[in-house]
């Protein structure tokens, strides 16, 4: 049985860079373009969920904090 790997978002971030560098290169047919554009996308919002969440919680504390 396979392992989940965790996520993580400095390396959903990385893997963001590398695809934008791959887009920039030149390199890449225009089918493969739009999909490492999608899988980039799809990325920034995992990352963007991430920190929306985060902040949250971050703010939850705060507001708890207050109240002690």
């Amino acid at each position: 049985m396979a392992k989940k790997t965790e996520w993580k978002y400095e390396a959903a971030v990385e893997r963001v860079e590398e695809i934008l560098d791959e887009i920039e290169s030149g390199e890449l047919e225009l089918t493969e373009v739009f999909d490492r554009f999608t899988v980039a996308v799809e990325s920034l919002q995992q990352c963007e969920l991430f920190l929306s969440t985060q902040r949250e919680q971050v703010d939850l504390l705060l507001e708890n904090l207050g109240d002690t």
